[in-house]
């Protein structure tokens, strides 16, 4: 069963190695933590049987919320879980008084973009070069 709960210090070695795993330029534990330090800040994680599977996180300014991160270990992918962490930041965000998300995607990350989409977030734009390591432009999708 997996539990969406808000990150905490002690996850940030977990999360890091994830984000290790899956992204070219991945943030570092130190990343991690200034961000947790903030007060503009959410990220959940995703738990299965004491172990992190999947985390995501949001830095809000007002009424707006920019996601940073929407990550899911490769071997739990297309479980719903990544469904899951994003319905679950949707629904704290709101609660904090954000109306609007935003994000970019890999253009070719269809999987994820699909996902988006049925959460109603919208295509509204495209970053060129957006990405490195590999170079490619970013999809830029809101929310409300």
């Amino acid at each position: 069963m997996i539990t969406i709960r808000e990150m905490e210090i002690d996850d940030i070695s977990e999360v890091a190695a994830i984000e290790d795993s899956l992204f070219s330029m991945p943030w570092g534990e130190v990343g991690f933590f200034s961000f947790l330090m903030r007060e503009d800040t959410l990220f959940l994680v995703a738990e299965e049987e004491g172990t992190i599977v999947g985390y995501c996180g949001v830095v809000m300014v007002l009424d707006e919320g920019d996601i940073t991160n929407v990550a899911v270990l490769s071997n739990r992918q297309g479980r719903g879980i990544g469904r899951q962490l994003v319905q679950a930041l949707i629904q704290k965000t709101e609660e904090r008084g954000v109306v609007h998300l935003h994000l970019e995607v890999r253009e070719s990350n269809q999987r994820a973009i699909a996902l988006y989409e049925s959460l109603a977030f919208e295509k509204a734009g495209l970053r060129k070069n957006y990405y490195e390591a590999p170079v490619e432009n970013g999809l830029i999708m809101n929310r409300g």
